[in-house]
């Protein structure tokens, strides 16, 4: 064969480009950790930095300028645990046929594309789930889709994330519905009126437009959450207070699942299970309770969800690289590292040749982290 990737680079870079432009939500929505140039390995760690909120003092005055109050800087890891990649293997005798028809480099276009798709959607899914079993509270009503006559249910959201004290108006806040929330909001009457909606994006091209301060997204591969089977179980503590996260429990029977919204007796919240407990305690996503929990207030597990998420841009994170080689580069022939300029994702194509035979393999290496529980909430559907 001849130089494949470098006379299909184009091929190649068209197809990035339009995978990047598939319906995806939380991928635009993340902060997204990306270098073209470095590659590494699945295990592999990613750093990140995190301030502390600042401590207020008196001012004196003086005739000496004050030391000031040392601060730390916190330094947070996130790890490269996925490492995949779809193989595409190719004879002489198959390039001969397809190229009788419709040609090798059409067909060859189409499968890297699609290769490109399966990669971005899997990364998409993973960060759907990281961030809704990171949120801090939920709103909205389980087992219904939400906007079926208003949109009162941004403004809800969007109060829980600045309730937690989340950046309000730096314009990285997104909410992202799966295509049938999207739907009842594309059919309610007042944003279809360009005099009322402030343009005619959504009548004409079926665009959502920002509303409260957040990006409105859509995505395929917003979950479902099936509860978990816990039932009965009762607050074990006097001393349970505004701002914890772990509540000892008792009796009942069953088991937590991560990302369940649970109630308290005489607290109103939802709240979001971090991890799966079949045994005390329970604990829930920061910034954690809002009231002061009652020793035996009954916890009550919310029915099954459609988990669409409203976010901050610096609450969830993905890292992502093109996979480790060896010195000197493996059995590859020929290879390419393309960064999609739309979502700055990372893909490594290579070309493998064997007897009578070539094998492309498309390939990246990511991880994901929630670094903000305070920064995420869900809304039910």
């Amino acid at each position: 064969m001849a130089n494949v990737l470098t006379d299909l680079a184009a091929d190649i870079y068209k197809s990035a480009d339009v995978i990047g432009r598939e319906l995806v939500g939380f991928i635009p929505a993340c902060t997204i950790n990306s270098d073209s140039s470095e590659q590494a390995a699945k295990g592999d760690t990613v750093r990140s930095h995190f301030t502390r909120s600042a401590t207020v003092g008196d001012q004196t005055p003086a005739m000496t300028i004050p030391e000031g109050t040392d601060q730390t800087v916190d330094s947070k890891t996130l790890t490269l645990d996925k490492s995949r990649g779809v193989q595409i293997p190719w004879t002489g005798e198959d390039i001969k046929h397809v190229n009788n028809g419709s040609g090798f480099e059409t067909v060859y276009g189409d499968q890297v594309l699609q290769a490109m798709r399966a990669l971005v959607n899997e990364i998409e899914a993973d960060l759907a789930q990281a961030a809704y079993q990171s949120a801090s509270r939920a709103v909205g009503t389980a087992g219904t889709t939400p906007f079926g006559s208003n949109f009162n249910d941004v403004a809800k959201v969007r109060q829980v994330l600045v309730d937690n004290g989340m950046p309000s108006n730096d314009g990285r806040a997104s909410l992202i519905l799966n295509s049938a929330a999207g739907t009842n909001l594309r059919n309610l009457a007042q944003l279809q009126k360009a005099n009322e909606a402030g343009g005619d994006q959504m009548l004409r091209q079926g665009v959502l437009l920002d509303l409260q301060g957040l990006a409105l997204r859509e995505s395929a591969q917003v979950k479902t959450h099936t509860k978990g089977s816990a039932s009965g179980r009762l607050a074990n503590s006097a001393s349970l207070a505004i701002g914890d996260t772990s509540i000892a429990f008792d009796t009942g029977s069953g088991a937590f699942n991560a990302g369940d919204v649970v109630t308290f007796n005489g607290d109103a919240n939802n709240y979001v299970v971090k991890a799966d407990a079949s045994a005390t305690p329970l604990v829930i996503n920061g910034p954690g309770l809002r009231t002061a929990v009652a020793d035996n207030s009954a916890i009550t597990v919310g029915n099954n969800f459609t988990a669409n998420v409203a976010m901050h841009q610096a609450a969830l994170e993905l890292a992502m690289r093109a996979p480790a080689v060896p010195p000197g580069g493996d059995a590859a022939s020929e290879r390419l590292v393309v960064q999609d300029d739309h979502s700055g994702l990372i893909f490594d194509i290579a070309v493998y040749k064997g007897f009578q035979k070539m094998m492309i393999n498309v390939s990246a290496t990511w991880g994901k982290k929630a670094w903000k529980d305070e920064y995420i909430a869900i809304l039910m559907g």
